[in-house]
């Protein structure tokens, strides 16, 4: 079972309560999502460490049931 582009948002928000979250799904099969995160908590970690922390968020959901998700991280611009 796919997971929903909401379903997505939620754990995001849940994990960084202050992002801002977009997600597209790429190919319409909800299979494979972009996702925008803008979170403070990304100031001074390397894009790494910021993608880590979103898949940190997804608790495990991340190459089971949600199969592929494309991400650009940042913190919010001053």
């Amino acid at each position: 079972m796919a997971m929903s582009a909401a379903d997505i948002e939620k754990f995001i928000k849940e994990g960084l309560p202050d992002a801002q979250v977009e997600i597209k799904d790429l190919a319409g099969d909800g299979n494979h999502y972009a996702a925008t995160v803008i979170s403070a908590a990304f100031k001074g970690k390397s894009r790494v460490q910021q993608h880590q922390m979103v898949y940190a968020a997804l608790k495990g959901n991340m190459g089971g049931v949600l199969h592929a998700l494309a991400l650009t991280t940042s913190a919010p611009q001053d």
